[in-house]
């Protein structure tokens, strides 16, 4: 194994700590605890789209290990890491390694799509029916869920299973399969270059 001649990273700045966390609670919050359509459905999800906007923003102002140009995805890296893996070569890298890199992108990719779909399927935000809800008395449904007779028309279930809605739920469960993805990819990691890196990552501590 070739030793490393300087040391890994061992610590992300809070920001980077924070979003990722705090975007691994919402996700898991959406997908086992809320109710899909539901107000604290959309709710979480507008907190996870403000969260996700932080971590861009970041990508452009924050520290150097936390900017784009750091971890920008490339290909012939990630192949280059694997042959690293394969002779046993642990090199440290100030940023993510470009497996990693590619991880990364392609989680924040599943990530903008469900939360575009998501707010295009949500309509109003929640606390504008919320209030037309109080000022009613009663559940408020939109205008254009009735026809020209009055009758109420199946747009919400045309909604959910139309063509956002199924982009809306493939991105979804390409997510889960990224994230598991990346829970083996951090195991493994860590089995083969040490504890930094669950260290680095850790939500506590400087």
């Amino acid at each position: 194994m070739t030793a490393a001649t300087h040391p890994a990273r061992r610590r992300w700045d809070p920001i980077v700590r924070i979003t990722h966390w705090s975007i691994a609670l919402a996700v898991l919050a959406n997908a086992l605890i809320t109710e899909e359509g539901s107000a604290p459905h959309i709710w979480v999800g507008y907190g996870l789209a403000a969260i996700l906007g932080l971590r861009l923003l970041w990508g452009l102002i924050g520290p150097a290990e936390a900017r784009f140009a750091a971890f920008w995805p490339s290909p012939r890296k990630a192949l280059a890491h694997l042959r690293d893996i394969r002779t046993g070569s642990v090199i440290p890298h100030a940023s993510h390694n470009p497996l990693g890199a590619l991880m990364v992108y392609a989680i924040w990719s599943c990530l903008l799509t469900i939360i575009a779909t998501g707010i295009a399927m949500a309509g109003p935000p929640p606390w504008d029916a919320a209030e037309r809800d109080e000022d009613r008395g009663s559940i408020a449904v939109s205008p254009q869920n009735y026809d020209e007779d009055g009758d109420e028309e199946d747009g919400e279930a045309e909604g959910e299973e139309g063509p956002l809605g199924e982009i809306h739920e493939t991105a979804a469960n390409l997510l889960y399969l990224l994230i598991l993805l990346h829970l083996a990819g951090v195991i493994f990691e860590t089995r083969r270059s040490g504890k930094q890196v669950l260290v680095a990552m850790a939500p506590f501590g400087r």
